[in-house]
């Protein structure tokens, strides 16, 4: 008669689906998020951002939450750290 396949052989179709998963979608994502928590707790002034929303500006101010973006002749915005999703240049030294 035939063999019975054992349960460990009937898992492995799921454990190589979430071992690609894991390396496909869930590691690049953390890793991103890590970078942008580096980028976000190293904006200092003068460093020129983009904010989700699409705003340009350049930092003028950093608070603990929130940095003031100059984005024209006297006119300055206020937004939340998180918001601002990456860096045009790093500031001059």
């Amino acid at each position: 008669m035939g063999s019975v396949p054992s349960p460990l052989i009937n898992l492995l179709p799921i454990i190589l689906i979430f071992i690609v998963f894991y390396f496909l979608l869930i590691r690049p994502q953390k890793k991103q998020q890590d970078e942008h928590k580096k980028m976000i707790a190293s904006l200092k002034k003068n460093d020129e951002v983009i904010t989700a929303g699409g705003i340009h500006g350049t930092i003028v101010n950093v608070k603990e939450n929130t940095v003031t973006l100059k984005v024209d002749d006297n006119v300055k915005v206020e937004v939340q750290k998180h918001s601002i999703s990456s860096m045009k240049r790093k500031a001059s030294e």
